[in-house]
């Protein structure tokens, strides 16, 4: 019987089976944050440990940092202590650090990719449930704990469990309006978020090929969504040619990388391996999605209604109710009848440069709605500096939107960026937990062309047939 992607990297990473029944794996890339971190670093300082491999390890300062024009002033004490920690722990234990004066700086799952740290084959782990976003190049990523952070900075390996594998086949074309968020967000609906618990995704079909690497990051990211492990993309031509752009410091060149993509070419599941599930979707009908509710799995089309609690599969009728009673909702109502107070268009799952070009299209020439209040922010410094080169910033400007600076920000109620109680948003990040954005916040999921629309309407509308203002 043939191998999955999954079984081939685990296999070329496996150290040791250990008598609890865990396999101990050998770890290619760990990044790390302020957030995560610092508990791990007392650990090996009491244990009189140093860092294993500091050459594969990388850090930046991301959730917590203001986005503000003023960042470098971080006015809020805790905050300022773990970005501090982080800088003081990185010099001391000669890890590579990229802070708030960096021209590198941004969120660890942006970042990541853009500058070459993240290939084929590789396993990759970080502090953060959304390393799964990494995925998207044939490489094992996954979210650790602050124990586990300690762990692979003492010895570069980590004690894992085997997941099962689930194989989501996704074809067809997408129409105009619809984006790898709307393919993410209806999986996440069907199979609910705990239909891939103790699994790792593998997405495969000819929409997967089709995407450019933003929109298979998009989709790996929010895996851990529906309760995967991770999330995996087979390498492609279009990964090579993401991978061997100029511009990426850590990937390799030349004669190194043409020998790595003759290996890479190897990293696709057999035609004979066989999973453990299987899911198929054909998005040529998909519409744009909405999440109503306080989980992803809580969406429906733009089109649509609120349902009522006892439609809802996966989910008990009495927190369908509480759902809608903290976002203020009832059911029948028409979704874009739903008015937005605040737009967010950024976060590790939808800040690349490719989301803010599809955020500007919307925006050029328009403005916002007089009562909504438009955050944009790129998910790295590059990306910032691109998006002012190809004039994406004078666009946000003139519509009535903030350019911030690079980070998590409105993606959690960990930074200054946040909902005021019941305020509601139109967010490109990947959570709609109850507070995710602020105590009391209302936070629905969309595509960044999606909540550029919603931006210029003040409520949803169908980008596939918004007009503007």
């Amino acid at each position: 019987m043939g191998q999955t992607l999954y079984d081939k990297i685990w296999h070329a990473h496996t150290v040791a089976q250990l008598p609890t029944g865990e396999t101990l794996l050998y770890i290619d890339r760990h990044l790390i944050h302020e957030v995560t971190s610092a508990q791990a670093f007392d650990g090996l300082r009491l244990a009189g440990r140093r860092v294993r491999r500091p050459d594969l390890t990388f850090a930046t300062a991301d959730h917590n940092v203001p986005t503000d024009p003023d960042r470098l002033a971080v006015k809020d004490a805790l905050s300022r202590a773990q970005i501090d920690t982080l800088q003081r722990n990185c010099a001391e234990f000669g890890i590579t650090y990229y802070g708030l004066d960096s021209r590198r700086q941004g969120i660890v799952h942006v970042i990541g990719p853009e500058l070459g740290l993240t290939l084929p084959g590789q396993t990759i782990v970080c502090g953060d449930s959304h390393t799964s976003t990494h995925g998207a190049f044939g490489s094992l990523a996954f979210g650790i704990g602050t124990s586990e952070v300690e762990h692979v900075l003492a010895t570069q390996t980590l004690r894992v469990t085997r997941s099962r594998t689930f194989a989501v086949e996704i074809n067809g074309q997408l129409a105009r309006g619809v984006t790898p968020k709307d393919v993410i967000l209806r999986i996440i609906r069907d199979i609910g978020t705990g239909g891939a618990t103790g699994h790792v995704i593998e997405y495969r079909g000819s929409l997967i090929r089709s995407l450019g690497m933003s929109g298979r990051m998009t989709i790996c990211n929010m895996s851990i969504e529906a309760g995967a492990r991770a999330g995996l993309i087979a390498p492609d031509d279009t990964t090579f040619a993401y991978v061997a752009e100029g511009n990426r410091p850590f990937a390799p060149k030349g004669r190194s990388l043409a020998a790595a993509m003759e290996r890479w070419r190897g990293l696709a599941s057999d035609a004979d391996a066989v999973f453990d599930r299987t899911y198929t979707l054909d998005v040529s009908t998909l519409a744009p999605q909405v999440t109503w509710g306080t989980t992803p799995a809580m969406a429906t089309d733009v089109t649509g209604h609120v349902p009522e609690p006892d439609q809802v599969p996966f989910v008990n009728p009495v927190d369908v109710e509480r759902a809608l009673t903290y976002m203020g909702l009832k059911p029948g109502q028409a979704i874009q009848d739903i008015p937005i107070d605040v737009v967010f268009i950024g976060s590790c799952t939808n800040s690349r440069i490719e989301d803010l070009r599809a955020a500007a299209a919307v925006l050029r020439g328009k403005r916002v709605a007089p009562h909504v209040r438009v955050l944009v922010v790129p998910g790295s410094q590059q990306v910032r500096e691109q998006a002012e080169a190809e004039g994406l910033d004078r666009i946000f400007l003139a519509a009535g939107a903030e350019w911030r600076q690079a980070g998590c920000s409105m993606c959690l109620g960990m930074n200054p960026d946040q909902l005021r109680p019941q305020q509601r948003s139109a967010s490109t990040s990947n959570r709609n937990f109850e507070g995710r954005q602020g105590v009391g916040g209302r936070t629905h999921l969309v595509s960044p062309a999606m909540a550029a629309a919603a931006a210029i309407a003040g409520h949803f509308v169908d980008v596939r047939t918004f007009g503007g203002a």
